[in-house]
């Protein structure tokens, strides 16, 4: 079946019974036998993990935007790149569109508050490589990932699904939207802290999708990494935030950040 998207100025306000026409058409299960996540009694992408429960996402307009506080730094308005290191994604129509290897910022960030607005495209396309639909992911510190994917087409392993701290903790619920429908993340996140080599207080991060609280101070047990649970490993309080692109044309918009 085709999912037939409409990109239009307001999303309808309808049910969720008519609205969820299309939720996990799709289904790309994780694998047994991976590294235990900390003490959390899970195995990295368990297959069996429960799934988020669904609750139907906020109305709003898709052309609502959150403005930038007066202290804020704008990666993202849609006038240019210059808070980008050189890469290899397109910038069209005042949106960032993901294309090959990473985006880093310029500056380099420790504890910040930030916004995000992102929107994931026709999962069609990607039928037949699930895994990636929607697949991008922002990278706090170059280092802990949380996932960006389109968890309303497909049914990914829990800790891979959109909003979650990639390989360690699903989001608390899944507030994912329609392909085609923009989305936003906003967060809290509190940086390691290190004495020398030695671990001293993890990182922590909150994270609103769409409004809806999904991470609460959790903490994020180390860098995170597809199929692997990794330790900490010492590095500079402060370091570039990177956007991952994943074989799918995600697209960007609003990119702000307050370094707290």
């Amino acid at each position: 079946m085709r999912l037939l998207l409409s990109f239009v100025p307001l999303m309808a306000c309808v049910s969720i019974a008519i609205a969820e026409d299309g939720f996990h058409l799709y289904q790309f299960p994780g694998h047994h036998g991976l590294p235990s996540i900390a003490d959390t009694g899970f195995t990295v992408h368990q297959p069996d993990r429960r799934q988020p429960e669904r609750i139907e996402p906020p109305c709003i307009s898709a052309e609502v935007t959150v403005p930038a506080p007066s202290d804020a730094i704008a990666l993202f308005d849609g006038t240019s790149m210059d808070q980008f290191q050189d890469n290899q994604w397109e910038f069209r129509d005042g949106l960032l569109i993901a294309g090959k290897g990473g985006l880093n910022t310029v500056k380099a960030f420790g504890d910040i508050q930030m916004h995000v607005e992102w929107r994931t495209p026709d999962p069609e396309p990607n039928k037949n490589k699930p895994g990636s639909m929607g697949n991008s992911g922002i990278f706090l510190m170059q280092k802990y990932e949380l996932q960006v994917f389109d968890s309303y087409s497909c049914e990914i392993y829990a800790d891979g699904s959109a909003g979650a701290i990639y390989g360690q903790s699903p989001p608390l619920v899944n507030v994912c939207r329609r392909p085609g429908q923009w989305q936003s993340y906003d967060i809290a996140f509190t940086a390691p802290v290190f004495d020398g080599e030695t671990i001293v207080s993890p990182a922590r991060i909150t994270v609103f999708h769409n409004g809806v609280l999904i991470q609460n101070n959790t903490e994020i047990f180390g860098p995170t990494r597809h199929n692997k649970a990794l330790p900490y490993v010492a590095h500079p309080d402060k370091m570039p935030v990177m956007f991952q692109a994943h074989g799918s044309p995600v697209e960007y918009r609003n990119i702000w950040v307050r370094p707290l």
